[in-house]
């Protein structure tokens, strides 16, 4: 007789308002002595949460509703169950984490009559953001809370409020976390910020150039961590060849201790590391207007460059490689002494 009386599926709208109050109540009921009860009520949200993420996706064999996508979007935003899930997050297990995470990603891009509605939202609660970036502060979330940031910083006017704000410097502490699978998911969050919204990254830089570079260079090129330092000159390279920071990069390569720098990691043991510095060291090279300092540093140590560029190949061929060179050798060959010496010289690591 079961059979005939199955209860009537959920709507898209009627799901979302059924997962909003058991958000609400696992939230505001922490009393242990409702451990049990809480702990259902975690189980049937999880259960809710797997649901929504079904209509959005689909169940493998039938495709999602485009229309039950769009009621499902606005309902969620509209309520604010979009926040409400974020801090709740902590209260779940590693499924319902996971299945929160892809619906979030969903909502991210979910179009209702032409709007993309999550930006709307999140233009207009951007201290959503103060909930998830902390999230690195703590291991047990960090990874949850970093992929959700990468979906929101997709957002401009999300990016632009995470680079102006407290939570920029954090991220050379973050980058240190002794977690290999944190760390990598901060340098992934660190690359989306300074590499996604150029226009915004731009201006970014060139109003915070002098602490972030110097934050950089000390914490991040000179790590004594191999993998620090590896995505760091992976990334600066590719801030600077972009042709939106090209204010920055000629700022850059114009200072003496930032080829201090890349001449140090030109050194490095890793062959990895070396090939990411040649594509930054060789932008100090082929700048046209260096410096006089800089000029007395190629100068004086024109023999050992020569020789160092001279051995240097990597593994594969690769016509740019050899392009890009040569132009360092024969820049460096034909550059000619100033009158002013280098009084640091003493100082300068260069590649034996």
């Amino acid at each position: 007789m079961k059979g005939l009386f199955k209860s009537k599926p959920r709507t898209p709208v009627e799901l979302v308002q059924q997962t909003h109050e058991l958000l609400v109540y696992v939230l505001s009921n922490t009393d242990h002595t409702r451990e049990r009860k809480r702990a259902e009520k975690i189980s049937e949200l999880g259960k809710l949460i797997l649901d929504v993420r079904t209509v959005l996706y689909g169940d493998g064999q039938v495709e999602p509703s485009s229309e039950a996508c769009a009621q499902l979007t606005r309902e969620f935003f509209q309520n604010d169950t979009f926040r409400i899930l974020i801090n709740c997050l902590p209260s779940l297990d590693l499924g319902a984490r996971l299945n929160a995470t892809h619906v979030i990603a969903n909502l991210q891009r979910q179009r209702v009559n032409s709007r993309l509605i999550a930006s709307e939202y999140l233009e207009n609660n951007l201290d959503i953001m103060d909930i998830l970036m902390p999230g690195y502060e703590d291991d047990d979330i960090a990874w949850t809370y970093g992929s959700i940031s990468r979906e929101c910083i997709r957002h401009q006017c999300v990016a632009r409020y995470v680079l102006e704000s407290k939570h920029m410097k954090k991220f050379f502490n973050y980058l240190q976390n002794p977690n290999f699978d944190i760390a990598s998911d901060v340098q992934a969050t660190f690359k989306e910020l300074l590499t996604r919204h150029k226009s915004t990254v731009a201006e970014f830089l060139s109003a915070n150039y002098d602490w972030f570079f110097q934050e950089y260079n000390s914490r991040l090129l000179q790590s004594e961590c191999y993998i620090t330092r590896r995505h760091a000159i992976k990334l600066l390279g590719d801030i600077l060849l972009d042709r939106s920071n090209s204010a920055v990069m000629v700022r850059y390569v114009t200072s003496l201790d930032n080829m201090r720098i890349m001449m140090n990691l030109l050194r490095d043991s890793k062959k990895t590391i070396k090939l990411d510095t040649f594509h930054v060291f060789k932008l100090f090279v082929a700048n046209q207007n260096k410096p006089p300092e800089i000029i007395s540093i190629l100068v004086s140590n024109r023999s050992k460059l020569l020789r160092f560029f001279g051995e240097f190949n990597i593994d594969k061929e690769d016509d740019q490689f050899e392009a890009d060179k040569s132009q360092i050798i024969q820049e460096i060959a034909g550059l000619q002494s100033t009158d002013r010496p280098c009084q640091d010289l003493d100082n300068c690591d260069v590649p034996c």
